[in-house]
């Protein structure tokens, strides 16, 4: 069953469909930081040009798109400038694909401010221009940690269903059964620590790939909260970068000292740092025979942060193979 792909990254979204039983034969990203890991894991060379500059002609006929735009224009944390923001256009820029190709299915995601009361207008506007084109939508924020993933992390996701298939779309359940650190990754070594100027380690230094974690200073914002999950709970949400990576659970949680304004427990068993990227990846549950290629280790970050846990494309993926 062959789909298409769009601001791919990594590929976190598309492995857990081909995980699923999907074939992708397009995929699209203009970030280099980017092109050699997903080629080189998915052996599928990668369109580089910005989604506004593809031509409807350029995809390959397929039954399904799946796609999640850049999100920092609507977030909750960021300037939350929406569709008055470049990035936040993108949605509109995948519709047009959408109308020009027609395919079977359709999935988006996105951060929860999407829905939010601020953007909801904007959001409706969206919903509509689909439904415009002939698609039964169907939306619901998700938490990661309902379906085998180690990780608090809610997003919103679309899917559209062409009127060939007379339904709406029904997301999957959420699993019983949750995922904690020590489960994920309790069997991992000590990493190294970044080279000079967070640059990456030689692979051949690195034990297990991508082992290898961030240094440097902790922001004011990074203080101002707890960053220490405990072995026994999920982690918080992974982020796309490194200086905003959750710390090790081997250390103890941060001490409040007053409102917004946290310290590292000077009586912590062990120090803190900062996950790993392979840790992320493992919390994002990538699989760790798929290598992240980077020279500055906080592009590996950026991939891991921005990509689509494995485990929950896969639930929605085998959800959307019960409709087609």
């Amino acid at each position: 069953m062959k789909v298409a792909s769009f601001f791919s990254g990594a590929g976190g979204l598309d492995l857990g469909f081909s995980n699923a039983g999907y074939e992708f034969v397009f995929a699209n990203d203009n970030w280099k930081g980017c092109w050699e890991t997903f080629e080189r894991n998915h052996g599928l060379k990668i369109n580089r040009k910005s989604i506004e500059h593809i031509k409807p002609h350029e995809i390959p006929d397929v039954v399904g798109f799946v796609g999640g735009p850049p999100c920092q224009s609507w977030s909750l944390a960021g300037a939350m400038k929406g569709i008055k923001d470049p990035r936040g256009e993108m949605l509109y820029h995948y519709l047009r694909l959408i109308k020009a190709k027609k395919p079977l299915f359709f999935l988006a995601e996105n951060v929860p401010g999407l829905v939010c009361k601020t953007h909801f207008d904007e959001f409706t506007k969206f919903i509509n221009a689909l439904k415009g084109i002939g698609y039964n939508l169907s939306y619901q924020v998700l938490n990661a940690s309902d379906y085998g993933v180690p990780q608090d992390r809610k997003r919103v996701f679309i899917v559209g269903f062409s009127e060939k298939i007379d339904s709406d779309f029904i997301f999957p359940k959420p699993q019983s059964e949750k995922i904690n650190l020590k489960e994920a990754i309790g069997d991992l070594r000590e990493p190294l620590p970044a080279k000079d100027k967070n640059k990456a380690n030689h692979p051949k230094d690195l034990e297990i790939p991508n082992h290898e974690y961030m240094t440097g200073d902790f922001s004011s914002m990074y203080m101002s909260r707890n960053r220490v999950r405990k072995w026994n709970e999920p982690s918080f949400t992974i982020q796309a970068g490194g200086r905003h990576a959750p710390c090790h659970p081997q250390a103890s949680p941060m001490v409040k000292i007053e409102k917004d304004k946290r310290i590292f427990d000077p009586n912590s068993p062990k120090p803190y740092r900062r996950l790993s990227v392979r840790e992320c990846a493992r919390i994002q549950t990538f699989p760790d025979d798929f290598i992240f290629y980077y020279n500055n280790i906080g592009d590996g970050y950026k991939m891991i942060g921005n990509a689509v846990p494995v485990k929950l494309s896969e639930a929605i993926a085998t959800k959307i193979l019960d409709y087609i």
